[in-house]
């Protein structure tokens, strides 16, 4: 399903914080999480999510360090900060009013027959 750049901009930054929320992660394993949430519709790409964590990390929402998998390989590792914490919490209720919203008009609209995998 493809989906608008509009709306994985705008649901980018919750997302990250929410699977950082869950706990520390890594760009690659962060990316693989979106794929699973969204069972496989939101295939996200290091062009669009490194940017990301590094406003983010600038803004100081999540803090990086740098750790040494098993098989040698050094991988930046993220963590959200309590300053995070409090952003994702502030965008959850965002999001909640703007689904709430969606859903009501949707329920209300006539709207064409839903196209396979969609609301």
């Amino acid at each position: 399903m493809f989906i608008e750049k509009d709306l994985v901009a705008a649901s980018a930054t919750p997302l990250v914080l929410g699977i950082l929320a869950e706990g520390e992660s890594y760009g690659y394993a962060i990316i693989k999480r979106v794929n699973e949430l969204s069972d496989g519709r939101m295939q996200w790409t290091d062009g669009m999510l490194y940017p990301l964590l590094h406003r983010l990390e600038r803004a100081g929402c999540i803090s990086a360090s740098w750790h040494t998998a098993e098989n040698g390989r050094r991988r930046k590792h993220y963590t959200i900060t309590d300053a995070g914490r409090n952003m994702l919490a502030e965008r959850a209720a965002q999001w909640t009013v703007v689904a709430d919203a969606l859903h009501r008009v949707w329920d209300s609209a006539v709207l064409p027959p839903a196209a396979e995998g969609w609301v």
